[in-house]
This record gives structure tokens, C-alpha cells and sequence, in this order.
């Protein structure tokens, strides 16, 4: 069990969503066990004490965006609501516990916030993420806390500018010493057509780690898959990108085999993508700019209430083409399709992007790549616009 809790505040400081030396987590095995930060192990050890969970995650995240998000909230607001997919699909929203509201047993506190939902933002603290069998599944809900609180505040700073003392000198510090440059310089991609299924497979598994060391997703969401004459050779559902060995299906395209029964859930829209596409690889990941642009639109009669889902308007974030669509079978299988194959890239409102590469995965790396930096290009430059107009 030590081993586990090692590994996932490894995870936590490696891809950078939290602060190291101030972590903890939890875990009831036949006893409670506790590691990390002191102070945080003892606040861990008491919430997990009074849920029926098995795992338990408290760490303060590597950027102040969650606090922020909680002190620009009305006195009104005990949640944040972001708008995008993962929240969306698996947090529904993340309350929060301001400091003043902390009594004496701060533990019982978030502990009932944590009963009915799988993580909470703690004010000073930090964010607390719960794991019903797993730590595993603690460490997924607090990355999922994180790239949500990212997305919203990047997106309601975008509207509304700075509201609070500091917030202005930590952007600047994020933008400075947070934000990497992204590229794909210093990857190696072995050259197509790929055939043969051992080449296959450890492609993809090094591909697949390559996206999550370089930002592009975070590391249990996103897929990748690679087609060969009738087989489509893709990850499974919930399988960690940066941990593929062992967790990719080969998938008939005619689905006359039961392997896409663990296959992604975007395996209809994959599938659909190589009809129309002609493409060899997919690959698709959450690039955290490029979720923020695309929740940005600049219709302002538009009737529609359901952005996400009932949009039918194609929207361009430079070549990258931007359509509605509910992962899963529903609409992503649907609207993806037509609009990828000519650009070889697309981006889905709120979720992500996926890039085609017509022999192997180096152009499909390039073009998630190119549609990210576009995305962080174009936001920063609203920004700058934003606070232009403010200041005149």
C-alpha cells in the first residue's frame, strides 16, 4: 500500500498539479494508512475515517487557481460549476468550504461535503478528492478538480478580468514560471505505415506517455488507437495514457470480437473517423487551452441552451474545426467525423481535441501540438485586449 501512496504523489508532482511537500493521502487497508505532508495526514486520516471510501487524496494544487475561484464566488455560491465535459460527466460540480466555515472539526466538515460528492475545494487547504475502492480513484478526481478549476477560472478571468489583490501577479507568475513551451522537439515517432502488432502496441503505449509528459492530457483521460487493415488496435476505457503496456484492444472494424467491450468509449467515434478519414492513427487528449477556446463563442442570438450537446454550428479555432457532441456513442461519433477528415484536426466543445496522422503518430502529435499553441496564443492575446479595455 506504501508503494501505491509513493506512486501517486509522484504522479501528483511529475504532472505538476500539486505542490510537492504538500501532499497526503490516505488509504484504509486492514488499518488506516497515512503518508506526506504532517499537517495533511492528519487532516486525511480524519476524513477518511468518517467515509466508506478507501482512498483519500489532500494536496495543495501547484497553481492558486481553485482559491481564487472560491473568493470570486458570491457569499451566495457553496459550489463552482464549470462547464467543461469532465465535470460535466463525472464531478457534476465541486463544492467548496470557504475558511471562516471551517469549524473546530474541520474533518467532519469536508467529510460531508465528501459523501455526496468526489472532491471538494477547501479554502487555505487545498483540494480533497475521495476514491470509493482506490487511490487510484482518489488521485483521478483530484486531476479532474484540477483541470476543471483551471479551465473556469482561465475562462471567467477571460470575462471578467481581475477581481482580487494578487490575482494579477500570479497570472503573471503562471504564464512566467508554470507554462512550459510546448512542441515536440526531442520525441521520437517511429515512421509508418505501422503494421506489424508489436510495433503497434509499444507505439502507441510511448506515444500515449508522450502526451501526458508534455501537457496534453491528463494521464486517465484521452485515447489513441492505430488502425491496420481491418483491426483497430486502441486503448481501453479508463486506462492511464503514460501506463498503456497491457491495456490496448485490437478491435475488429466490423466489431465481430468481444475486445471492444473494454475498448474506449470512443470507440464508435474512432472507428467512424478511419471510415471517412482514411487516416492510420487518432489521437485524442484534453489540451486545457484549447478546452477553454473552444467554450468561447462569439454568437450572441443564439437560442440554444445546451451548448455542448445541441449545438450543430461548426466554429473554426484557427484550421481546427469546433463542433458540439456528447462523448461516448452520442454525438461525438457523429460530428467529428465530417468535419476531420480535410483538416486532419477538430476540436469538441468543452472536451478536447483529436488530431489524425495519415502513416504514424508524428503528425498527429504535431497537429495537437499546433492546435494548442494556437489556442494558448489566441487566449493570452484576449487577455491582453481584455485588460486593455478595462484600463481605458
Amino acid at each position: 500500500m506504501f508503494d501505491q501512496i509513493a506512486r501517486y504523489m509522484n504522479k501528483l508532482i511529475t504532472d505538476r498539479s500539486a505542490l510537492a511537500g504538500k501532499i497526503a493521502i490516505a488509504a484504509q487497508d486492514d488499518v488506516l494508512i497515512v503518508d506526506g505532508n504532517p499537517a495533511l495526514t492528519h487532516l486525511a486520516g480524519d476524513i477518511l475515517a468518517r467515509l466508506s471510501c478507501l482512498g483519500l487524496v489532500v494536496a495543495a494544487p501547484s497553481l492558486p487557481f481553485a482559491d481564487f475561484l472560491v473568493a470570486r464566488a458570491s457569499r451566495e455560491e457553496s459550489c463552482i460549476i464549470p462547464r467543461d465535459t469532465e465535470t460535466r460527466t463525472f464531478l457534476h460540480d465541486i463544492p467548496f468550504l470557504r475558511r471562516e466555515e471551517l469549524g473546530e472539526n474541520a474533518a467532519l466538515d469536508i467529510a460531508r461535503l465528501l459523501g455526496s460528492r468526489k472532491g471538494v475545494v477547501v479554502e487555505g487547504v487545498g483540494i480533497v478528492a475521495s476514491g470509493a475502492l482506490t487511490i487510484e480513484q482518489a488521485y483521478i478526481n483530484y486531476s479532474s478538480i484540477f483541470h476543471s478549476t483551471f479551465v473556469k477560472y482561465l475562462q471567467d478571468l477571460l470575462h471578467d478580468g481581475f477581481l482580487l489583490p494578487g490575482e494579477a501577479e500570479a497570472f503573471a507568475g503562471f504564464r512566467r514560471d508554470w507554462l512550459r513551451p510546448l512542441s515536440a522537439d526531442g520525441l521520437s515517432f517511429r515512421l509508418g505505415p505501422l503494421a506489424d502488432p508489436a510495433v503497434i502496441l509499444d507505439e502507441i503505449a510511448t506515444v500515449g506517455r508522450y502526451t501526458v509528459e508534455r501537457g496534453l492530457v491528463d494521464s486517465f483521460f484521452g485515447n489513441i488507437s492505430c488502425r491496420t487493415g481491418d483491426v483497430i488496435y486502441i486503448s481501453q476505457t479508463a486506462a492511464s495514457l503514460d501506463a498503456l503496456a497491457g491495456c490496448i484492444d485490437p478491435v475488429p472494424m466490423d466489431n465481430s470480437s468481444t475486445f471492444g467491450i473494454t475498448a474506449s468509449s470512443e470507440l464508435l467515434a474512432h472507428r467512424r473517423i478511419y471510415e471517412v478519414s482514411g487516416a492510420a492513427v487518432i489521437l485524442h487528449g484534453h489540451p486545457k487551452f484549447a478546452v477553454v477556446m473552444s467554450m468561447e463563442c462569439d454568437e450572441t442570438e443564439c437560442t440554444v441552451k445546451d451548448c455542448w450537446k445541441d449545438c450543430d454550428r461548426v466554429r473554426m479555432l484557427g484550421d481546427a474545426p469546433v463542433v458540439a457532441g456528447e462523448i461516448g456513442a452520442g454525438g461525438l461519433a457523429k460530428r467529428v467525423p465530417p468535419v476531420i477528415a480535410g483538416p486532419r484536426r477538430a476540436v469538441v466543445y468543452g472536451h478536447g481535441v483529436f488530431t489524425l496522422g495519415e502513416k504514424d503518430f508524428a503528425e498527429a502529435f504535431q497537429a495537437m501540438v499546433e492546435v494548442e499553441n494556437w489556442c494558448r496564443e489566441e487566449y493570452f492575446r484576449r487577455v491582453a485586449e481584455r485588460l486593455t479595455a478595462c484600463r481605458g
